[in-house]
């Protein structure tokens, strides 16, 4: 049975950093951070854990450097294995697919951390944000999935294109999403991409080399979850908001696919979310802009 203790303590997990509310709690606002469900209003318990509970995927996007999100992914993957047990699996964005062997060594105890740490292509901030929840798997034996695309892959495509991805090696091409890659232009967060300006004249393709991170995260999800497991994944949160980028490939790979997605954004206010942000994902987790920065 969904408990009702994991009802009420979802929500907290992703929109309270103290105890004690500054309104009533039917009206998730604290002074940190704020969940409102997708339309702009408050998020409600019962409707995010209900949401969780009949979801195949939980997409969770994040600002990369904001310790609040990091700290609710944690909590979050903690309280999702306490009510799942092995029925969770974890995947990330911040671990590319060829360190897989690396990160199942590790989970073995083949090897200590620091030689896992000196091998993996692990970032910057891996310490503070994302080395917690990694051992927290670890220790509780949660599948851990690399999803991303090997960054030296990305930048080729940066450079030349997808369609130049053929003329890899079929070694390579074990760690990128199946070819030929279907390339929708028209999607917003692509349109955007393209029209960035770009310093580095070698850089033509950018708004590929997104598509394939993409692509290649929702290949993985979708290739490693079994049937009746919950498959938690964080990324960036521009790779799924507006439900597009991963969320857009998982449902061209299998549209019964059931996902709930997570925003993460900033702003001086979080007392209203606003219409901008209102529809990008099914919660948007909105944070005060001051809040501490990990780098």
């Amino acid at each position: 049975m969904f408990k009702l203790k994991f009802l009420t303590r979802v929500l907290l997990v992703l929109s309270v950093l103290t105890s004690i509310f500054l309104t009533s709690c039917d009206k998730n606002i604290i002074s940190g951070a704020a969940l409102y469900e997708k339309g702009g209003e408050y998020a409600e318990y019962d409707k995010v854990a209900e949401k969780i509970k009949e979801s195949d995927i939980i997409l969770f996007g994040e600002l990369h450097n904001n310790a609040f999100a990091h700290w609710a992914e944690l909590e979050l993957t903690k309280l999702m294995y306490k009510e799942f047990g092995n029925k969770l699996m974890v995947g990330m964005e911040m671990f590319e697919a060829d360190d897989q062997m690396l990160i199942d060594e590790y989970f073995r105890d083949l090897y200590p951390a620091k030689n896992f740490e000196d091998e993996a292509k692990i970032w910057k901030n891996y310490s503070t944000d994302y080395k917690p929840i990694l051992e927290f798997c670890k220790n509780n034996k949660i599948e851990f999935v690399a999803t991303n695309i090997p960054r030296r892959y990305a930048a080729f495509v940066s450079r030349n294109g997808l369609e130049k991805l053929s003329t890899l090696s079929p070694e390579a091409l074990k760690y990128i999403a199946p070819l030929p890659v279907e390339f929708d232009s028209t999607l917003e967060g692509y349109k955007e991409m393209k029209g960035m300006p770009v310093h580095n004249k070698e850089i033509k393709y950018l708004a590929e080399a997104q598509a394939i991170k993409d692509a290649t995260m929702a290949h993985f999800i979708a290739k490693r979850i079994k049937s009746g497991m919950k498959f938690l994944h964080f990324h960036g949160s521009y790779h799924s908001n507006d439900y597009q980028g991963i969320f857009w490939y998982l449902k061209k790979q299998n549209p019964n696919f059931k996902i709930t997605t997570i925003a993460t954004i900033e702003g001086p206010k979080i007392d209203s979310l606003g219409t901008e942000n209102a529809n990008i994902a099914d919660f948007i987790l909105l944070i005060k802009d001051d809040f501490t920065k990990t780098y």
